[in-house]
């Protein structure tokens, strides 16, 4: 049976598992299971997992800094795509945003990942082009 919740810190392993599958991840600084228990500890509702009897099929991150909406981590199982899980999320992410007073929202998207556009744009998202990503890597020593 299909469910949604707000992982929770036993879930650290199965969400790493989970993005190893179904997340384009080579273009980041690895995760980790400890990385994702800073998430929930800072904010136990960012993570919103989409469950199907134990195993997770779908996750998103709703990140609010007071200010603007971010969405990030947008992923579903290859066995449970095209089932409008990925749409789920999104709604879900948004009404988050919705009870905050939020006004926009934006996505992490790669540029390349065309299978991930098609998901955006059906969403309402569209790429803002007078704006460019830029990252620097932090130390953790």
């Amino acid at each position: 049976m299909l469910t949604y919740r707000a992982a929770v810190a036993a879930d650290a392993n199965d969400v790493m598992a989970f993005w190893a599958i179904a997340a384009e991840d080579s273009h980041r600084p690895p995760d980790s299971p400890e990385a994702v228990l800073r998430l929930i500890a800072r904010d136990p509702e960012a993570l919103i997992l989409a469950v199907d009897d134990d195993t997770v099929v779908g996750s998103i991150i709703v990140g609010w800094d007071g200010w603007r909406c971010h969405l990030y981590r947008l992923a579903v199982a290859p066995t449970h795509r095209r089932r409008g899980i990925g749409r789920e999320l999104v709604a879900r992410a948004e009404a988050r945003f919705a009870a905050y007073g939020g006004t926009r929202a934006d996505a992490m998207v790669l540029d390349d990942n065309a299978q991930a556009h098609g998901v955006w744009s059906t969403a309402g998202y569209a790429p803002q082009p007078e704006w460019s990503r830029w990252v620097k890597p932090l130390s953790n020593t």
